[in-house]
């Protein structure tokens, strides 16, 4: 979507993009919202207010994340179909019709060859490998957080109206 002038990618959009767009995003977003409009903001529970400082700055992180992940360059190799190369290590990948180093494998979904790939994750919309799996690890542990938090703040709601009672 967005090279750099030496066309190397910036931005990008994996073969999963709108999955990422319109399921994991609208989730992560409607979700949090209700909580916020529902539970934070409402002037009829008693959560306190710094509560809302823990809770939207955690939803912006874990949407930053998502963001770092699904529009980075997971590490796609450009293809090599230089002989050299199989003599320096690398090793001839059919599927692609190229070289490959060690370590980076062919992605079927993506149909590009990615260094340190992991997996495919349809939820964020992209491959996973060398070049966005920190990101990746900062969305997983970011998006338990807050899906911890929303069910806590629920919960508490929930046992709060529960003892008016």
């Amino acid at each position: 979507l967005w090279e750099k002038r030496d066309g190397s990618p910036i931005v990008i959009a994996g073969p999963c993009w709108p999955f990422c767009t319109f399921v994991t995003v609208p989730l992560i977003l409607g979700i949090s919202a209700a909580c916020t409009i529902l539970i934070l903001f409402n002037d009829d529970s008693n959560v306190p207010q710094w509560i809302a400082y823990l809770y939207l700055p955690i939803l912006g992180v874990v949407l930053l994340a998502l963001f770092f992940v699904s529009c980075r360059d997971p590490g796609l190799l450009e293809r090599v179909t230089d002989e050299e190369a199989g003599e320096g290590g690398w090793i001839w990948n059919e599927q692609v019709g190229s070289f490959r180093p060690p370590g980076a494998l062919y992605c079927r979904e993506c149909q590009v060859l990615i260094q340190d790939y992991d997996h495919l994750c349809p939820w964020t919309g992209t491959g996973i490998g060398q070049g966005n799996i920190t990101a990746f690890k900062f969305f997983v542990v970011g998006i338990n957080i807050l899906c911890y938090f929303t069910i806590a703040l629920v919960a508490y709601v929930l046992l709060d109206g529960l003892a008016t009672l």
